[in-house]
């Protein structure tokens, strides 16, 4: 039988070292997820070339530092399966590079997509006199809060479906609601990466998965999105 050539076994083996990384490295599976996302964003928003290339760049390097950090922990438990401090620092070093090129790539993308973002909220910013009156934002937290316990309660058997955050939804929801209140692009940038940071703090308690505290946001950022247009009408 003949043997595949060697630039082709080559391949194959690549590849299954990204398939091993994909399938058990949790990381791993939030890179690909966040590296997909932002490239559809890139897609929908239309950047040109230059900025492209930087996101590119930018995915590229997580994603190698990422199977670069696989391999030197499966190496370093190979060489040596009891603790040791030596160990220990081999794979903390390891995952010191995916921090610094993942706080790169989330840099790139604040710079790339600030100027389209930028456009979006200005071309959907309120018009005077429509704005919400103190009440209505306070009705609309209350709806926030009471969709997601009846989601939490009543569409959720027995944790085989996903239970939304409930910290998650109302950050998130605050967040859409000053973006629609400033005029400032920054503003409303810095109140998504505080819901974003808070969301992160809670994954890195434990006290929620990760797909609860995205499903959380979701429904929080749709709820205000679809309850502004209702009170537009």
């Amino acid at each position: 039988m003949r043997q595949p050539a060697k630039w082709q076994r080559s391949f194959r083996y690549a590849y299954e070292g990204v398939k091993y990384a994909l399938a058990t490295q949790r990381n791993m599976k939030f890179h690909f997820f966040a590296a997909f996302a932002a490239l559809v964003v890139a897609l929908l928003f239309g950047l040109p070339k230059t900025d492209v290339l930087f996101l590119l760049l930018a995915v590229t390097l997580v994603i190698v530092t990422e199977l670069i950090n696989t391999a030197i922990e499966k190496a370093v438990d190979l060489a040596m399966p009891d603790i040791h401090p030596l160990a220990k620092i081999a794979k903390d070093v390891a995952a010191a590079a995916v921090l610094v090129t993942a706080a790169f790539a989330v840099i790139t993308g604040l710079i790339v997509f600030y100027e389209p973002v930028d456009r979006l909220i200005r071309s959907g910013r309120l018009v005077e006199g429509h704005a919400f009156t103190a009440g209505a934002v306070w009705i609309l937290l209350s709806l926030v809060i009471l969709s997601v316990i009846v989601v939490q309660t009543r569409f959720t058997d027995k944790g085989t479906w996903v239970k939304p955050s409930l910290l998650s939804a109302v950050a998130f929801a605050v967040s859409t609601l000053i973006a629609y209140r400033t005029e400032d692009t920054l503003v409303s940038l810095l109140g998504y990466l505080l819901a974003v940071v808070l969301t992160l703090a809670l994954h890195d308690k434990r006290r929620r998965p990760l797909g609860s505290l995205l499903l959380g946001a979701l429904l929080g950022s749709l709820i205000t999105v679809f309850s502004f247009y209702l009170y537009l009408l």
